[in-house]
């Protein structure tokens, strides 16, 4: 059984490893992708702030699996917030959790208080990107905001 709740420090490690090991898996390990992003390895510092969250998956065992969170779109305009870093091991996908989280962290985004959630992702995650177009995101002809992942190459908008 699958569960999520907020990230703490303790997860840190085990979240920075998720995300180390799934974004090569999609060729996004380069120049221009989140895997570099300083926060990486204190993800539940970067999402402490006002106006952030960000949440882990845990299996049975009570092991984290995943992960994923918005929090303000950098650079851009101040209803918009970002999802990011929302990951999952292979042993975790195709279980629903996916959606499960990403409808969780529409509502967290809508009581903080945006209006819009953005979101880039690359070619090759299909399976991510007919989520987000199953849950009503819509496709842009152009990135939004300052993310520096000029590495994806699809983005996404829902209104919340």
């Amino acid at each position: 059984m699958l569960t999520f709740r907020p990230i703490h420090s303790e997860d840190d490690a085990a979240v920075a490893a998720i995300i180390r090991a799934v974004m090569p898996e999609f060729g996004a390990d380069g120049p221009g992708f989140a895997l570099h992003d300083p926060e990486v390895d204190h993800m539940s510092a970067a999402y402490a702030g006002p106006g952030a969250a960000y949440f882990v998956v845990t299996n049975a065992e009570g092991r984290v699996v995943g992960g994923g969170g918005v929090a303000a779109l950098e650079g851009g305009d101040p209803g918009i917030c970002e999802l990011r870093k929302m990951y999952f091991l292979p042993e975790t996908r195709g279980q629903g959790m996916g959606e499960t989280l990403l409808k969780h962290c529409l509502v967290v985004a809508k009581d903080l208080g945006y209006r819009t959630c953005y979101l880039e992702t690359l070619t090759g995650m299909d399976q991510a990107i007919r989520l987000y177009t199953k849950l009503g995101f819509k496709p842009l002809c152009s990135p939004l905001g300052q993310t520096g992942h000029g590495g994806c190459d699809h983005w996404f908008a829902r209104e919340l």
